[in-house]
């Protein structure tokens, strides 16, 4: 298995540190995190609207997400293919493990 770039690893924890703010009245989160990490290069445009309307519902706390989100986008557009990739699967197994559990 390939050594797990640190990259990614940051990336994961400012999902985990910003995820409900950002995600926090979407319907579909994974869906929200695949839109931006889907193509070559982080969907700025969408991740942007997404922290407008964080934004709005909650201005202090979306004040420190704005950063990290871009460092984000420019982080994965720095990783790898491949790392592009894992990330992306990372995501859609978390959204099978979400769904299994029942409500």
């Amino acid at each position: 298995m390939p050594a797990v770039d640190p990259s990614s690893r940051v990336l994961t924890q400012v999902a985990r540190r910003h995820g409900a703010c950002l995600l926090g009245n979407c319907g579909e989160p994974h869906e929200e995190v695949l839109a931006m990490l889907w193509g070559p290069r982080f969907d700025r445009q969408h991740a942007l609207g997404l922290w407008a309307s964080a934004h709005r519902r909650q201005p202090v706390d979306s004040l420190p997400v704005l950063p990290d989100l871009l460092e984000a986008a420019d982080r994965f557009d720095r990783l790898p293919a491949a790392a592009q990739h894992r990330l992306r699967r990372l995501v859609i197994r978390h959204r099978g493990m979400a769904c299994a559990t029942p409500v």
